[in-house]
């Protein structure tokens, strides 16, 4: 149950920076943020943010290049909140 929290949770975050043509429910676990979503780099810059403010965590340089997906996304998340 944990992970469709993440997965309802990041729509919510990702959502205001979805493009005129994307809709929230074109999000799926396996969307990639730039490829698919169309979110530029400065904007996925505001989600990192947003979701390190949403889910206390702190994310590092390697954890922003691995986060290419919403699946990946989910997995860092769990994995830093997991270590806390």
């Amino acid at each position: 149950m944990k992970e469709e929290n993440y997965y309802q949770q990041l729509k919510g975050i990702v959502k205001p920076y979805l493009p005129e043509d994307v809709t929230v429910d074109d999000i799926s676990p396996d969307s990639h943020f730039i490829n698919e979503l169309n979110i530029n780099s400065a904007n996925l810059v505001d989600i990192v943010l947003d979701v390190e403010d949403a889910f206390e965590i702190t994310l590092e340089n390697d954890d922003m290049d691995q986060m290419q997906t919403v699946n990946d996304a989910m997995a860092i998340i769990d994995k830093k909140r997991s270590s806390k």
